[in-house]
């Protein structure tokens, strides 16, 4: 169990993380903010506020983006039939191809074009490595779900578990 002391009080961040997945189980079966405070000795704005903290997508924009993909035509079937806006899949040869087609200008130029177009959706779900990942969540403001596909540097493609994708597109699409 761990224990944070502030001041004279100890916090238990297990029972936190207890209370807070009771909240928000009764939250998702449909219980309305009131009645899960009520159940559970809490005040509705302390419910509203935690799902705002934790809200990552309320019905908005939708953008992936992910390589190197090795099952890239798998995942870009899930992420078309879950209506995502903009997808941005590549395989390590097209990655390849991406970076030395161009001068570095022109590089420049294509990586600030698609981050600012990725900074556009509410949420964007990133396949790559854990350093890509880690770099996405700081240039799109932690907009970004990740989905971890191994350690940096990946020079070979990798296959995406497409029941990870799925279930977190389930999620987010309701």
């Amino acid at each position: 169990m761990e224990l944070l002391r502030i001041g004279d009080k100890v916090i238990s961040f297990t029972k936190l993380e207890n209370k807070i997945r009771e909240i928000l189980e009764l939250r998702s079966r449909g219980l309305s903010q009131v009645e899960a405070g009520e159940k559970l000795g809490v005040e509705r704005s302390f419910i509203s506020r935690l799902e705002g903290l934790g809200e990552i997508r309320k019905g908005q924009s939708l953008a992936a983006v992910g390589f190197p993909i090795k099952n890239k035509t798998e995942v870009l079937e899930v992420l078309k039939n879950y209506g995502v806006d903009f997808c941005f899949i590549m395989s390590e040869e097209e990655r390849t191809r991406f970076v030395n087609d161009c001068s570095g200008a022109q590089l420049t130029n294509k990586i600030m074009e698609l981050v600012n177009k990725f900074r556009s959706f509410d949420t964007v779900i990133v396949m790559a490595s854990d350093y890509r990942n880690r770099m996405a969540r700081n240039l799109l403001d932690n907009k970004v779900i990740e989905i971890d596909i191994g350690k940096s540097p990946l020079k070979e493609d990798v296959n995406v578990d497409i029941s990870v994708l799925t279930e977190i597109l389930k999620t987010l699409k309701g």
